[in-house]
C-alpha cells in the first residue's frame, strides 16, 4: 500500500489530489452547529501536507445518511466552515458532489487551495449495490483529479463509489490517518503486549458477536458493560428486569462464557431505573436483584472498581461502546469511570471510535491521555474481526 509520503515525494504541485476525507461530525438538530469536531481535525495532518506541497486539494465526504438526494438538514455547508477556520483558508463548498459546480470550482483552483464537494450520499449512486451505477459516479470523481488519497478510515469497511470505486480509475495511496489507524489496529492483532484487556459497552450483544468471538483467543480478559451485559447476565441465570435483552443471543452468550471461563468479566452491579430520563430516581444494585419493573442503564461503582482492577495491570487495552446511556447525566458515572481506567494504562491505549470516541469528548475528558483515539468505530471492529474492507483492499493493488 502506498502511503501520502510516497505521493509527496514524486511532487504534486499544481496536481489536482482527491481526497476522501470522514468529515461525518454530529451537527446540533437545531443550530447545525457542529457538536464535536474531532473527526475535521484528524483530517488536518494529510491535507495540511498536500497544501503545502502546493496540490490542488479537493475533498470529498459524507454527512449523516440523507436517501440518495439532496436535503439540507445534511449539507456539508457547516463541515466546510469548520475545515476553513482549522486550515487558515477558505474552503468553499460545491453546489453539488460531481457535478458542473464542482467541476468548475476544482478547475478554478490554485496550488494550496481546498474545496469541498457537497455530500456524496446526496448521490444515490454513491452506496449502491449495482457496480454500474457505482462506477458512473466514480467516473465523475475521477474526472475532478490527477490523483486519489483516501483518508476515511471510517469508511473504509464501505464499498462505496468515493471510496473503492473512484480507486479503481486512479493511482491511489493511503493518507495518514488511514496509516496510522491501520499500524495502531495492526499492533492489536498480531503481537499486543500482554496483559491484553478488551473492554466492549454498546447496547446489543449481536451487534459484537463476530468481534468477541475473533478477540477471545487472544486476549488475557474482556470486560463486558452497556446493554449488551444483560443478555449475558441472563445467561447466568440472573433475571434483568426491563433491561435490555436479547433473548435470541442467550444461548451463545451461555457457550461463550462457557469457552471463555474467566476471562469474561461482567458488572456486578448495575443503576437501575424505571425509565430514561434525565431526572428519574436511580437505584444502585447487585447484579442478582435487579428489580422486575426497572432497567439497567448503567454499571454500578463496585463494577467501575472490578473493571478498574484489571485495566490497572494491562499494558494493552481496547476499548469499544460506553458502559451506560452516557448521554443522561445520571448514567455517565459508569463510561466516565472505566474511560479514566484506560486512559491510565501504562501501554496502548486504544480506543474504538464510535460512541467511545464521543464519550470522551462529550464527557469532557483528556483525549491525550490515550494512546490512540479511532475516527472509525465500526471498521476497527470489522478489522479486529479480521474481515477484508474493501477501502483497504483496493488500496493494496
Amino acid at each position: 500500500m502506498r502511503s501520502l509520503d510516497d505521493l509527496l515525494a514524486e511532487g504534486v504541485s499544481g496536481r489536482r489530489v482527491l481526497v476522501r476525507a470522514d468529515l461525518n461530525v454530529p451537527l446540533d438538530k437545531t443550530t447545525r452547529a457542529i457538536t464535536d469536531d474531532g473527526r475535521i481535525r484528524a483530517s488536518l495532518p494529510t491535507l495540511q501536507a498536500l497544501r503545502e506541497a502546493g496540490a490542488r486539494v479537493v475533498v470529498a465526504a459524507h454527512l449523516g445518511r440523507p436517501k440518495g438526494a439532496p436535503d439540507p438538514q445534511y449539507s456539508l455547508a457547516p463541515v466546510a466552515a469548520r475545515l476553513g477556520e482549522l486550515l487558515g483558508t477558505e474552503v468553499p463548498l460545491a453546489a453539488d458532489v460531481a457535478g458542473e459546480d464542482a467541476q468548475a470550482k476544482a478547475g478554478q483552483l490554485g496550488d494550496g487551495d481546498v474545496v469541498l464537494l457537497e455530500n456524496v450520499r446526496f448521490e444515490a449512486a454513491e452506496t449502491s449495490k449495482d457496480d454500474a451505477e457505482r462506477g458512473g459516479l466514480a467516473d465523475r470523481f475521477a474526472a475532478l483529479a490527477d490523483t486519489f488519497v483516501d483518508d476515511a478510515f471510517g469508511a473504509v469497511h464501505r464499498k462505496h463509489a468515493s471510496v473503492y470505486d473512484v480507486a479503481l480509475r486512479l493511482p491511489h495511496v493511503a493518507g495518514r490517518l488511514v496509516a496510522t489507524e491501520l499500524d495502531v489496529l495492526t499492533r492489536l492483532t498480531r503481537d499486543p503486549e500482554r496483559p491484553y484487556v478488551v473492554v466492549l459497552g454498546g447496547s446489543k450483544v449481536s451487534d459484537k458477536l463476530a468481534v468477541i468471538e475473533a478477540l477471545l483467543p487472544k486476549v488475557d480478559r474482556l470486560l463486558v458493560g452497556g446493554g449488551m451485559c444483560f443478555t449475558f447476565l441472563a445467561a447466568q441465570g440472573h433475571g434483568v428486569g426491563k433491561s435490555l435483552l436479547e433473548a435470541d443471543q442467550v444461548e451463545t452468550c451461555r457457550r461463550l462464557l462457557a469457552e471463555a471461563g474467566d476471562r469474561i468479566v461482567l458488572p456486578l452491579d448495575v443503576v437501575c431505573a424505571p425509565e430514561f430520563s434525565a431526572d428519574v430516581e436511580t437505584t444502585t444494585v447487585p447484579v442478582e436483584s435487579i428489580p422486575d419493573d426497572q432497567m439497567g442503564l448503567d454499571v454500578g461503582p463496585r463494577t467501575v472498581e472490578a473493571f478498574g482492577r484489571e485495566l490497572g495491570g494491562a499494558r494493552t487495552v481496547f476499548w469499544n461502546g460506553p458502559m451506560g446511556v452516557f448521554e443522561l447525566a445520571p448514567f455517565q458515572a459508569g463510561t466516565r469511570g472505566v474511560a479514566g481506567a484506560v486512559a491510565a494504562v501504562d501501554g496502548l491505549s486504544v480506543v474504538g471510535g464510535g460512541d467511545s470516541a464521543a464519550a470522551v469528548r462529550q464527557l469532557g475528558l483528556d483525549e491525550a491521555a490515550y494512546g490512540h483515539i479511532s475516527t472509525g468505530g465500526g471498521a476497527s471492529l470489522e478489522y479486529l474481526e479480521g474481515r477484508e474492507l474493501p477501502g483497504l483492499a483496493v488500496l493494496a493493488d
